[in-house]
This record gives C-alpha cells, sequence and structure tokens, in this order.
C-alpha cells in the first residue's frame, strides 16, 4: 500500500507550508498555522496557490534573512526546502479530492511541526 507521504497532495501540503513559513518569517519573524478554512481553499487549488506565494518567496526570504539571528538561519533552511518541494513534473490546475484534500492537510500539519521542532519560539 502506498503510503500518504509519497503522494502528490501530501507533497503540495508541505510545499504550502514551506512557503506559509518564509511569509511569516518575513512579516513577523515568527509564523502561526493558517486556520482550517485557509486551508481548505489552498486544497481546492493547491498549484496556483503556491504558484502565487513562489512568486512573493525571493522578497519574503530577502527581508527574513535582514532580520538577522535564528530567523534569517531558519529562512535560508526553509527556501532551500521550498524549491526542493515544487513538483519536478508538469502539475495539474485541478483541485484535490476530499481524500487529497486531508493528505493536504497532512502534509502541511508535517510540515509545520518540522519547522516548530527546529526553531522552538518562532512557529506557533
Amino acid at each position: 500500500m502506498a503510503r500518504v507521504e509519497d503522494g502528490r497532495p501530501y507533497a503540495w501540503g508541505q510545499l504550502y507550508a514551506a512557503l506559509l513559513t518564509i511569509r511569516g518569517l518575513a512579516a513577523a519573524g515568527r509564523v502561526e498555522p493558517v486556520s482550517v478554512q485557509q486551508l481548505d481553499r489552498a486544497a481546492g487549488n493547491p498549484r496556483n496557490i503556491c504558484w502565487q506565494l513562489l512568486g512573493e518567496a525571493g522578497h519574503q526570504a530577502f527581508l527574513a534573512r535582514e532580520r538577522g539571528g535564528t530567523v534569517a538561519d531558519a529562512a535560508v533552511v526553509v527556501m532551500a526546502d521550498a524549491v526542493g518541494l515544487v513538483p519536478a513534473q508538469r502539475v495539474s490546475r485541478d483541485g484535490l479530492n476530499k481524500d487529497e484534500a486531508r493528505e493536504f492537510r497532512q502534509g502541511y500539519e508535517a510540515r509545520l511541526a518540522a519547522y516548530r521542532k527546529a526553531w522552538e519560539g518562532l512557529v506557533g
């Protein structure tokens, strides 16, 4: 049986978490989890949501690096993660079904938990 962690929706959720982490580090020097409604919206169109966030990520990484210290260090790791999480294949523009949306949320939660463990105090 295939592992959820190996699937496309899970990877999208992880990418979404990385991109929102960059945004949070740039804006406030810390990251708060998004609402269930925001997760559902992103799961409805993960490619386009992540595409938009990727367009902002470079500028946000720059701002996070300017904060210095642990925030700057975290920004380097998270930005590298984001680049590695972009699928290396043509990606469907379709939304996710109910099961895929659940996997998306699991990916998001797993990535955020990893960042929380790595940078306690920066990630809520």
